[in-house]
């Protein structure tokens, strides 16, 4: 058989094909998530492995022993 003559191209097509430009054109691209802003003096609970001697060295101070690990690293942090 010899190749057939295209189907002339219907309203119900180029309908199509424009409902479908126009969501292309109009569907919002989702924004990126922002980064939560950190709340002043809120601390977050982590696992923190450390080497047991660096723990008795703060524990050796006795209660607040967290807190001291905590401005430690704030000032090695350079904060």
């Amino acid at each position: 058989m010899a190749d057939q003559p295209r189907r002339p191209r219907t309203l119900n097509d180029a309908r199509t094909e424009a409902e479908a430009a126009f969501k292309r054109t109009t569907t919002k691209v989702p924004e990126a998530p922002t980064k939560p802003a950190a709340l002043p003096g809120v601390k977050q609970l982590i696992s923190l492995r450390i080497d047991q001697d660096v723990l008795e060295h703060f524990q050796e101070g006795g209660p607040g022993w967290q807190d001291r690990i905590n401005d430690a690293l704030r000032k090695a942090a350079g904060k």
